[in-house]
């Protein structure tokens, strides 16, 4: 079987060498190693996942024409990827490797599918479940700020599609552990149910697949993507937000939401935002995620950041006196992320300069690293600066007048507050007159035009942005 795998392959080979340029068949397709031919099904080997996904995406359709060519119009491939990435899990953690899942696929009327992750022309595929063993439930510290989408989680991992919590709709702000959220179920899924067909995507990955997809003259490519989403069994898509305003794309994972809900799938979406606060997505898609139960996490209290510090300091191994450990939970209050990044700078700091651990130093890494939380911005203090620079009284910023220059004001506090703050457009809204959101989302729309287009209006802005600054 090796030998006619070989054969067949350098047979594959003279016909793609002679319609590609040299270097391009030196990198994509020498590397490539023929492994056994059975039944017009020819296995071949390809050193990593990137090394197959790139072969999906440039050279596809040159493969399965060589593959015709040699062994006749229902000839297969069938890919192994030789070094496929491991995830270690963390030394706290004993947790199995997530092994990688192998779908049947059901009897299709054209046999080259097509989908995100695995070449077409297969009966069999391979498909990396993508969860991070990093970011489990073992190590996402709990609090407050996110007890009740934590008790979700678990909930949705030990009976997925058989809660209420379908989808669940984890959002909150940028670095408060949503993501890490998100992993954690689909790596307690995994282990509870191995069999499960488990897929993690972030939303930017989702559409330039589906882009892929599109462009992809082959009549069948974009159905073979939707078709390949809806075997999952639980669907993770990350920053679900960056849908906005992609048509086609809302269009196909409408189809693909509504085929995992109607079969009890599980599907658990990230985002910033509520799903009412979200804009330009369709509200077909927006329903349906409040079908199920929205869980926000919020900025972590001062107990949260402390033991989040404490944790990560123990597991990196480094002993640190309580007091400072307090200091950076106290004067850190932003997100998780931060937390984790002055952390690891203090931690660099006193072994590259062999400094002691102390206060002071950690004071001064805030001071480089952390921007000055004394001043953060709120809608209030927004308002006052815009009425004082305009020379114009609260109540008036708040009227219904259509004087321009009232209206110029109030779409720049409402602008500004979207920017500095991370209150939603509704919140936004309510506090700038009793407003709506789609007023607020008109006014920074227009400020943006503005600032394009008319000089004076970009000085207002230039000068306003200083003074936010101070």
């Amino acid at each position: 079987m090796k030998e006619a795998a070989k054969k067949v392959w350098e047979e594959c080979l003279d016909f793609i060498k002679d319609n590609i340029d040299e270097g391009p068949f030196n990198v994509w397709f020498a590397p490539i190693e023929p492994v056994s031919l059975e039944d017009n099904i020819l296995k071949i080997k390809v050193p990593s996942q990137y090394f197959l996904e790139w072969l999906e995406e440039n050279y596809i359709s040159l493969l399965r024409l060589a593959m015709r060519r040699t062994l006749g119009e229902h000839s297969r491939l069938f890919y192994i990827i030789d070094s496929p990435i491991q995830k270690q899990p963390l030394p706290s953690t004993n947790r199995p490797e997530l092994a990688k899942q192998s779908l049947a696929l059901p009897e299709l009327k054209d046999p080259q599918l097509k989908n995100p992750f695995v070449i077409p022309g297969i009966r069999e595929i391979t498909v990396d479940s993508q969860l991070n063993l990093h970011q489990n439930f073992d190590n996402f510290v709990e609090g407050e700020s996110n007890r009740f989408a934590r008790s979700a989680g678990i909930s949705v991992a030990n009976k997925p599609g058989g809660t209420a919590f379908n989808p669940l709709f984890i959002f909150g702000g940028v670095g408060l552990g949503k993501t890490h959220l998100a992993h954690a179920i689909g790596v307690d899924i995994k282990e509870k149910f191995p069999k499960k067909k488990v897929l993690y995507v972030s939303s930017e990955k989702f559409t330039q697949q589906f882009s892929n997809a599109s462009k992809d003259k082959e009549k069948n490519a974009l159905n073979d993507f939707i078709h390949f989403y809806q075997l999952m069994d639980v669907l993770i898509v990350d920053d679900i937000q960056f849908l906005s305003g992609k048509v086609r794309t809302q269009d196909a994972f409408f189809h693909i939401f509504n085929h995992l809900h109607q079969n009890n799938k599980q599907v658990i979406l990230t985002s910033d935002k509520a799903p009412v606060d979200l804009f330009d997505i369709e509200q077909r898609l927006l329903s349906r995620f409040k079908w199920g139960l929205s869980a926000e996490i919020k900025a972590p209290d001062y107990q949260t950041r402390y033991k989040i510090l404490q944790n990560k300091f123990l597991n990196d191994g480094t002993p640190i006196n309580e007091d400072i450990v307090a200091y950076l939970a106290e004067n850190i209050r932003t997100n998780i992320r931060e937390l984790e990044g002055v952390s690891n700078s203090l931690i660099a700091q006193a072994a590259f300069n062999r400094k002691e651990y102390s206060i002071e130093l950690a004071q001064s890494i805030i001071e480089k690293s952390v921007k000055n939380h004394q001043s953060i911005l709120t809608i209030d203090h927004i308002q006052r600066i815009i009425t004082d620079y305009f020379n114009l009284a609260l109540e008036e910023l708040h009227s219904k007048t259509r004087k321009r220059n009232v209206v110029q004001a109030r779409q720049l506090a409402m602008y500004f507050a979207k920017k500095y703050t991370k209150n939603s457009l509704a919140v936004i809204g309510s506090q700038i007159g009793q407003r709506d959101h789609a007023t607020v989302l008109h006014a920074c729309k227009t400020v943006e035009n503005l600032i394009i287009t008319d000089r004076e209006f970009k000085k207002y802005v230039s000068d306003l942005e200083s003074k936010f600054s101070d």
